[in-house]
């Protein structure tokens, strides 16, 4: 070794423990820097924390003691109570028996009303099919319990289960066992349709039912119960309500779905997640806008577990890659990423509902069990490829697309009550209001900056207001498409009347806090009680009334805002469809018509008028036909696209005077014909 090798020797392991000394104090200062943003990090979630549970008990004790005070004064004893105070965001609230037996109450309540009123309208054509369908049902569930081995077979199978297989089974076979053990064995109803009927009414009762518990979980008990009411309170509901169809019971289905789905999300569990899968195939077996479902879950999903699927990915890339490189000059070579977690951070619902939702689905449609893939193919291609049905709207007859763009929101308008809209716009205002906030105080957050000022609602883990905006958006988003069929009239987006329900009650909820608000001197004790009463009756009493009038003829009924049933007509909207409004001829063709009469019977569907026959709904000796040349009598349903009959009437019977008109609110809705002069009036 050189002298100058000698000399420079010292000097490089100087340079090297100076060198590993910075290196030392950096590392030092690293940590303790890292420490010092975790403690912050760690006391700022622990004061947020803190501050969300004092904020709970405060509400609570403020809730217990108005109610303590108010009871007080009514001379009742106090009792410790843990209720949502009126202005509760989308933080889930407890719900108990007693909520259960409310919305239970209410949605039986409305199923009597149903029943009540069932015997006085008539059957729509698509309830004739159905009627049929679930007769073949009933015959094999018959065979199923005396010999199930038989059933069984493929050929039988197939031979029952062909009726009707473009739609699937569930309903149908609730009406086929509705129909075996509510008429003919148990004898609880004496008209096979009400029997029929039944399962579709109860799925009413179900949606009123699901809409209280999703609306009082999400805002409040006062908010869930007008939901529930003002659901129940469309014309167009109330029809449908009462049929041996579809319609209704998906709406129900939707809304049960969704909710399961929320509070799988909300709670947690593997038997939730289970149970949202089983609901899932349940409501695939209802009908075909349960298709539209992942539209409502992916987009909520992933806004809710977002970090989660977003971290896998990124793990997945560390781990591939390996450790980074080592540096020669670390005392210590950095560890190895982790190895990426063994599944994907997926909600178990989503994946119950991809997994068991369709094993549930095929089980309970036996026309499935034999050349599945085949004839669910079918199934799919017969929706995606609907016949276009014509269809009125504004004077205009639609025979095939493009649908007019404009035909869902006018609907709605003319058709549900203008203060259920109103307090829709009210509700649904202040929560699109609360989810703006929300992101603006995410990006405050990640940007490090302060929250938007007076901004304290609480945070919302599972974002129940964007669920319901998606519940509610989907299902209409569909009739905006040039493509899709309009010829079912609002019927097809009852799906998303649950979640419209839902924000005009808490549109109500807003209302009413403002009253509390500004009367809180003024009415005290019963007058507190009354007051609140008032306000809920002055909402709810013009839907009611509209409602109750429109009986029987749900589809002719407009709301006041359009003029009402006479309104709607002068407007080109479409007064009716399916031919049910012939059981309303009773009373004329009792009184005019001869024995044996032969009745053109137009478009009621032939199934239908055989049950109308039957239940001696009409006279059961007359006798429907198909031609105005063949009858005695000839009805005329009036739809726009139906006047070519009445021409061919006065043609075959030789004057153009109709014998007789039934009308709703002075608005024709069938003309009937009788061959020769008509009667004197």
């Amino acid at each position: 070794m050189s002298d100058e090798d000698k000399k420079s020797e010292p000097k490089i392991e100087a340079e090297e423990k100076a060198e590993a000394k910075a290196e030392a104090k950096v590392e030092e200062k690293v940590e303790a820097k890292v420490e010092e943003k975790v403690e912050e990090k760690v006391e700022a979630k622990v004061e947020a924390k803190v501050e969300e549970k004092v904020e709970e008990k405060v509400e609570a004790k403020v809730e217990a003691k108005v109610e303590g005070k108010a009871k007080v004064g009514k001379g009742e004893k106090p009792t410790k109570t843990s209720t949502s105070t009126s202005t509760s965001t989308s933080t889930s609230i407890s719900i108990g028996r007693d909520d259960h037996l409310f919305g239970a109450g209410l949605g039986m309540t409305y199923v009597a009303w149903l029943l009540a009123t069932a015997r006085s309208l008539g059957f729509a054509r698509d309830e004739g099919f159905y009627f049929r369908a679930s007769s073949e049902y009933a015959r094999w569930f018959n065979l199923l319990f005396e010999h199930p081995g038989m059933a069984m077979e493929k050929n039988v199978v197939d031979a029952s289960w062909q009726a009707n297989h473009e739609h699937p089974a569930l309903m149908k076979s609730l009406f086929a066992l509705s129909w075996h053990f509510f008429h003919e064995k148990w004898h609880v109803f004496s008209d096979a349709s009400t029997a029929f009927r039944f399962p579709g009414m109860v799925m009413m009762g179900v949606a009123i039912y699901v809409t209280y518990l999703f609306g009082a979980r999400v805002y409040s008990r006062r908010a869930g119960a007008m939901g529930a009411i003002l659901l129940g309170l469309m014309p167009n509901v109330f029809y449908n309500a009462h049929l041996a169809c579809f319609d209704v019971p998906i709406m129900a289905m939707w809304i049960l779905c969704i909710y399961t789905y929320w509070r799988a999300e909300t709670k947690g569990g593997v038997w939730r997640a289970l149970l949202c899968g089983v609901v899932y195939g349940l409501t695939l077996d209802t009908k075909h806008n349960a298709w539209m479902l992942p539209g409502v879950f992916l987009p909520h999903a992933v806004l809710v577990h977002w970090p989660d699927l977003v971290a896998f990915p990124i793990s997945v890339v560390k781990w591939i890659r390996g450790p980074k490189k080592v540096d020669v000059k670390a005392s210590a070579p950095p560890p190895a990423p982790a190895a990426p977690a063994a599944t994907l951070a997926v909600p178990g619902s989503i994946v119950a509902m991809a997994t068991v939702g369709p094993l549930v689905f095929v089980a309970l449609w036996p026309w499935l069990w034999n050349d599945t893939v085949a004839r669910v193919q079918e199934w799919f291609n017969f929706h995606l490829h609907h016949e276009y049905y014509n269809i009125e709207f504004l004077g205009k007859n639609y025979w095939g697309p493009p649908s007019p763009k404009a035909y869902a929101p006018v609907m709605i308008a003319a058709t549900v009550p203008t203060v259920t809209v109103l307090l829709f716009f009210i509700g649904a205002g202040d929560r699109l209001r609360s989810i703006f906030r929300r992101a603006q105080a995410y990006t405050a957050r990640a940007l490090s900056m302060p929250a938007p000022k007076g901004f304290a609602e609480k945070p919302d883990r599972v974002q129940g207001d964007v669920l319901l905006f998606l519940a509610l958006a989907v299902p209409l988003a569909v009739f905006f498409l040039p493509s899709t069929p309009i010829f079912g009239g609002t019927k097809h987006w009852f799906p998303a009347y649950p979640a419209l329900a839902i924000f005009a009650g808490r549109g109500f909820d807003i209302i009413a806090s403002a009253f509390v608000r500004v009367t809180r001197w003024t009415l005290t004790g019963k007058r507190r009680q009354i007051g609140d009463a008032l306000l809920a009756a002055s909402v709810v009493i013009a839907p009611l009334a509209v409602t109750a009038h429109s009986h029987p003829f749900g589809l002719s009924a407009y709301v006041p805002f359009v003029g009402g049933t006479a309104g709607g007509a002068d407007l080109g909207l479409n007064r009716q469809f399916w031919g049910f409004t012939t059981e309303s001829l009773a009373p004329y063709f009792e009184k005019n018509a001869p024995r044996n009469a032969t009745v053109f019977i137009h478009d009621t569907a032939w199934d239908s008028w055989a049950r109308l026959v039957d239940e001696g709904r009409v006279r059961k000796d007359l006798r429907g036909v198909g031609t105005p040349s063949e009858a005695l009598f000839s009805i005329v349903h009036h739809e726009l696209h139906m006047a070519e009959i009445d021409y061919n009437i006065w043609v075959e019977y030789s004057h153009p005077t109709p014998d007789y008109v039934l009308t709703h609110d002075g608005v024709p809705i069938i003309s009937v014909y009788r061959r020769g002069a008509p009667s004197p009036r």
